[in-house]
């Protein structure tokens, strides 16, 4: 498949906005996937290309909350391997769905996850902490589950990790956050890695969307404390309606 200026303009531009949204409140994988699929590629181009540019831009924010003291290490590292098993698996079942059906499952699964990403509010309260080993547990499980889905289609990954972290793991929020990064970065490269050698992925876009994605990223993570958040949701909606209008007109015939 060969990348055009078409591509370029369409995507790079939402995949700053998705590096920017991701790095603040997670769920960035709802504007840069559709992005990728709105500018023409296939299901599994897009996805491929996705995870290589996403992957580039979360790179950044780990090193930067790292930095910052927000990923315990211990717990990252068990998260991190479980994320990368599960994400494997995810990737390849995703490979076996034909590009119709996968368009199928779409319209199914960006409803749910928009109202989900909607709805929900991060739980930044005070909650008695667990444990070492109790809240490895719950995170390990976490990223085994959020891994495979992060996998298999990805879209909603940051936000669902950051939530079950601070509500089943009892995380501060922060440590979720960094925590969220390294299970991200873990699930892209885990999941990147068996699109490519399926031949999914488009190296030029993803290379130059990946620019776009650590730009936004790096302004996201220095929001993140400063309330940023706010511009997410109506961002998100925006960018799920168009892509949800143009998946079903393609599969009617439009």
């Amino acid at each position: 498949m060969t990348v055009t200026i078409t591509h370029v303009l369409i995507v790079c531009p939402l995949v700053f906005l998705a590096g920017f949204v991701d790095a603040v409140a997670g769920g960035g994988g709802l504007i840069s996937l559709p992005a990728y699929m709105i500018a023409g590629l296939p299901a599994h181009y897009a996805i491929g290309t996705n995870k290589m540019s996403s992957g580039m831009g979360t790179a950044l924010t780990t090193f930067r909350y790292a930095k910052n003291g927000y990923i315990p290490w211990k717990q990252a590292g068990i998260c991190a391997v479980c994320a990368l098993a599960a994400s494997c698996v995810g990737a390849r079942l995703g490979l076996l769905l034909d590009d119709c059906v996968f368009k199928m499952i779409l319209l199914l699964i960006l409803p749910l996850t928009a109202l989900y990403i909607f709805r929900c509010r991060t739980l930044d309260i005070d909650r008695d902490p667990y444990s070492f080993w109790k809240t490895t547990c719950f995170s390990a499980g976490a990223a085994l589950v959020i891994g495979a889905y992060d996998g298999f289609y990805g879209p909603g990954t940051g936000t669902f990790l950051i939530l079950l972290l601070t509500g089943l793991a009892h995380m501060r929020l922060n440590q979720a956050n960094g925590i969220s990064k390294v299970i991200n970065l873990s699930t892209n490269i885990a999941s990147f890695s068996v699109l490519f050698y399926y031949g999914k992925t488009l190296i030029p876009l993803g290379a130059a969307a990946g620019v776009f994605s650590i730009a936004g990223n790096y302004l996201g993570s220095r929001f993140f404390d400063r309330g940023g958040a706010k511009i997410v949701k109506p961002v998100i909606g925006a960018v799920l309606t168009i892509f949800f209008i143009k998946v079903a007109a393609e599969l009617a015939g439009v």
